[in-house]
């Protein structure tokens, strides 16, 4: 008989067919506003765990992508399995039914990636399965319709696997994302490559003096000479005190705001600890435009993460161990999780499209203007303005 989950997606899926296109894209967009609350705590959370893991580097991550390629995976897991994985992504599947987050990740996932948003991003799941494991066919089936997922079958214990398996994720990826994975274990029976890209271009053209080289703080005992910008111009800018930080809020195009956050000095892991998706809906609301001088290093940023290391530390651990129930992945031979990656790449479009935040050049010589320098390091959240959560999240701690 099917499970609750299977009819609830049946149902779903029953009705998008049945009705205007309006009203199935109405059905998913409640299904994404559902588990916004949760996805939100998931992304503060994992944050601040890869924080704990990585205090003095670079830090850049998709908490979305992360929860949508677990929640991919939930779909074969059973038993403790499939119920570490949902609550470990904290989602309260006593409150929203698992249809519920399936439909609203799907949307999520198809919104982001949709032409009408100008956004140049791509992103994918990847499950690489032994080429001994008959997978099911409802999985094929449901990750294909709901995530996009590849299963790729290849022989992990052949010399070329991770060759081919970084071959196939630059090829899917565009060439964006190159030599993932590095280490794949001979006897390794089911891997996950989860990636994202995304090239944002800022709404507005603000003007820059080009970059020069200056000093960047990356500690108290660290200054090192990198390329900065300055910008002299209007911008959405304010002095949070519940964080102490200075926040400066630049709209990509696609309806893409990104937070970068200044913290005072010596105030980096209090704004760690604090930040929230609150605090974030607040100064969305209340943040004002400013005339001001900026100085900031160029925002390029990437990361990499095993998974089983930092999800492990959030109760999702069955799935990577020899006790996985994944039979709703192959019945016939035991399945565990051996590689789980994540990698986000950011670039920007420096040059944006409109001048509408340059200021007029018979002000500049008489206005006495605010100089804010983003020249130690700053936390930089990118939030779906639709949905109201952070899309990506990251730290700039070495901008070299």
């Amino acid at each position: 008989m099917p499970s609750s989950v299977t009819w609830g997606l049946l149902l779903l899926a029953g009705l998008c067919c049945l009705a205007p296109a309006s009203l199935a894209d109405s059905l998913h967009g409640v299904a994404v506003h559902k588990i916004t609350p949760e996805l939100s705590n998931f992304a503060f959370s994992l944050y601040r765990q890869v924080a704990h893991q990585s205090n003095s580097t670079n830090i850049f991550f998709s908490p979305v992508s992360i929860a949508t390629a677990f929640a991919m995976l939930s779909l074969g897991a059973k038993g403790d399995t499939h119920t570490q994985i949902l609550e470990g992504l904290h989602f309260n599947l006593k409150k929203v039914p698992e249809a519920d987050i399936h439909a609203g990740l799907q949307h999520l996932l198809h919104t982001l990636t949709e032409p009408d948003r100008q956004l140049q991003l791509i992103t994918a799941n990847i499950l690489f399965v032994n080429e001994s494991v008959k997978v099911v066919d409802k999985f094929l089936e449901d990750v294909g319709k709901l995530y996009h997922t590849d299963v790729f079958s290849i022989n992990f214990r052949d010399t070329r696997a991770n060759t081919q398996v970084n071959d196939y994720i630059e090829m899917k990826s565009q060439e964006k994302i190159v030599d993932l994975v590095q280490d794949l274990d001979k006897d390794t029976t089911l891997a996950l490559a989860n990636y994202i890209f995304f090239q944002g271009r800022w709404k507005v053209k603000f003007e820059a003096e080009g970059f020069v080289a200056e000093d960047f703080h990356v500690d108290k005992k660290t200054t090192i000479r990198v390329p900065m910008t300055h910008r002299l111009g209007r911008f959405d800018l304010l002095h949070d005190k519940a964080l102490s930080s200075w926040v400066l809020l630049q709209h990509y195009r696609g309806q893409v705001p990104a937070f970068l956050i200044l913290p005072d000095e010596g105030k980096m892991q209090y704004l760690e600890a604090k930040v929230c998706q609150k605090h974030l809906a607040r100064i969305f609301k209340n943040i004002d435009i400013r005339s001001a001088s900026l100085s900031m290093p160029k925002l390029s940023i990437s990361g990499t993460y095993d998974l089983e290391t930092i999800l492990g530390e959030m109760g999702i651990t069955k799935v990577f161990s020899k006790g996985a129930e994944l039979s709703g992945i192959s019945e016939g031979v035991p399945l565990k999780l051996s590689k789980a990656l994540h990698t986000a790449v950011l670039t920007i479009d420096e040059s944006g499209h409109d001048h509408s935040g340059a200021m007029p050049s018979e002000e500049r010589h008489r206005f006495k203007h605010l100089t804010i320098k983003f020249n130690r390091p700053f936390l930089v959240i990118i939030t779906d303005e639709n949905a109201n959560m952070p899309l990506f999240m990251g730290k700039m701690v070495n901008p070299m």
